[in-house]
């Protein structure tokens, strides 16, 4: 089903003309609000950050943490990393039952850990919930733990 979506039960060619209200312009509106609080968050611009970001919206990253807000997720990075980036590979965007949009950004980490290491090609996966042209939710998993394990980073 390369191409094309799924709405209400009714297939839609992703490569057809459609309004920026239509399918696809609901999916590239999505994509561009993950885009650019992906970015925001990595420059650590979190007043701008905050303007793609409900006020109620929801995060869940590795470990099952849930920190609250944008600062106490840029805290928690503090904890492990003198830096942390993000090389994406692709991202993917499905229409929600809801009239949503889903968001997948999948790629690798690289940066710099607590003691001076470097490091790359560590995999992650972000899931955005958008709705109303907010995100609504970001779900994260990455391979960092693992990685750190490995090497016997503390």
């Amino acid at each position: 089903m390369s191409g094309a979506i799924r709405r209400g039960g009714e297939k839609q060619d992703m490569n057809s003309h459609s309004t920026a209200a239509g399918p696809r312009g609901q999916l590239d509106a999505a994509l561009e609000i993950a885009k650019n609080y992906l970015a925001a968050m990595e420059e650590r611009d979190l007043e701008r950050a905050a303007t793609f970001v409900s006020p109620d919206a929801s995060f869940v990253f590795p470990g099952g943490k849930r920190p609250q807000g944008l600062a106490a997720i840029v805290a928690g990075s503090a904890t492990r990393y003198q830096f942390v980036g993000k090389i994406i590979d692709r991202y993917d965007a499905a229409a929600a039952a809801d009239g949503g949009v889903t968001v997948y950004v999948l790629g690798t980490l690289h940066g710099r850990w607590l003691d001076g290491r470097t490091f790359e090609g560590i995999r992650f996966v972000d899931r955005f919930e958008i709705r109303d042209g907010k995100i609504r939710s970001q779900e994260v998993w990455n391979d960092a733990g693992e990685v750190r394990c490995q090497l016997g980073v503390k």
